[in-house]
């Protein structure tokens, strides 16, 4: 059984400018995600959904605490668990939700899925469907910004499982020797897919294999949004100040199934609740209203917000149109010119 560490907290070392509105904002950020994911699961069951489906139900401290670092112009690459992802970098959830859907309106035209969304517009690459298959594109993202002489970071997601794979090694030695702009997340939910960490892998601290790289490298509280914010604000800078690549442990828990196809029999049913206990928007909540920052009444309207939001993005993807047969062949072939 995997424990949650017995001493989480909400960091108290925040960025300079915390404040109530950004605080608000981390909140909103977070529930936002957590309702996306879990209309998703009811959508899924009603066969508005189709394919894989791979949530991010815990794991939303992660990626609202590094966006938060990040600039529009940055690049962002992430996993088939990117929902989280894609909303906490800005794409609307109307898009997003018709890119679930499989609708033309969607952000990728509904041919990305839920494992393949993409936006070119916001520098968000995927959505990449291989273990670990993000990662050398990561560095080729880093490597042509370097080369162009551009001030740009690329943020790379991945999960534990990824260390299994020769392209988290490659990643992390060619990120190195060439100095680039990367700030390598891993989002270590203990079980890839549904292997627990322990039993494949001999290490199972993920950020001592990056530091053998000699890549930067430390283990966060991935339930504390503030933790990971911090954390990520102080690599970014000095990823930008040319100090080359970073990498960011986020030790967290999924508390849905790998995917809606996931039977879950090799997780303890004790151990998903004693994770829920250390949920990164209850601890978060709770910590903001012993604070004095937020009160019942304001989470009751953000929420009530995020409700109307998801309805009529659901509503959208309703009223969107597939894609034509004729265009099948569209983005596949090139003509001649």
């Amino acid at each position: 059984m995997s424990e949650p560490p017995s001493e989480y907290h909400v960091s108290t070392a925040a960025k300079p400018h915390f404040n109530r509105a950004h605080a608000l904002h981390l909140l909103r950020q977070m529930l936002r995600i957590r309702s996306f994911e879990e209309r998703c699961a009811e959508l899924y069951t009603e066969e508005k959904i189709r394919g894989f489906l791979h949530l991010y139900s815990g794991e939303e401290a992660i990626a609202v605490g590094v966006m938060q670092a990040l600039k529009p112009e940055d690049a962002v690459v992430a996993t088939y668990r990117e929902h989280g992802h894609a909303l906490a970098r800005g794409i609307a959830m109307d898009t997003l939700m018709a890119e679930m859907y499989g609708k033309r309106e969607g952000v990728s035209r509904g041919r990305g899925g839920s494992m393949h969304v993409f936006d070119a517009e916001r520098r968000f690459y995927g959505g990449n469907a291989i273990v670990g298959g993000g990662m050398p594109l990561a560095v080729g993202l880093a490597l042509a910004d370097k080369m162009q002489g551009h001030a740009r970071v690329t943020a790379c997601f991945f999960g534990e499982g990824a260390a299994a794979e020769g392209a988290f090694h490659e990643s992390l030695n060619l990120a190195e020797l060439w100095q680039l702009p990367v700030l390598f997340v891993c989002e270590n939910n203990l079980y890839a897919m549904g292997t627990a960490l322990a039993r494949s892998e001999s290490e199972t601290d993920i950020s001592r294999k990056a530091a053998c790289y000699r890549i930067p490298a430390m283990a966060l509280d991935g339930m504390d949004v503030i933790a990971i914010e911090a954390a990520a604000h102080a690599a970014v800078a000095e990823i930008r100040a040319g100090g080359g690549p970073r990498f960011l442990e986020c030790r967290s828990y999924r508390f849905r199934a790998h995917s809606m196809f996931d039977a879950q029999l090799y997780r303890d049913k004790a151990e998903v609740e004693a994770w829920k206990k250390k949920c990164p928007l209850l601890r978060f909540r709770h910590w903001l209203e012993e604070a004095g920052i937020l009160s019942m009444d304001e989470t009751g309207r953000i929420e009530a917000e995020i409700d109307a939001e998801l309805d009529a993005a659901i509503a959208f993807a309703e009223a969107g149109t597939w894609e034509p047969v004729a265009d099948l062949a569209r983005d596949v072939y090139t003509e001649d010119r």
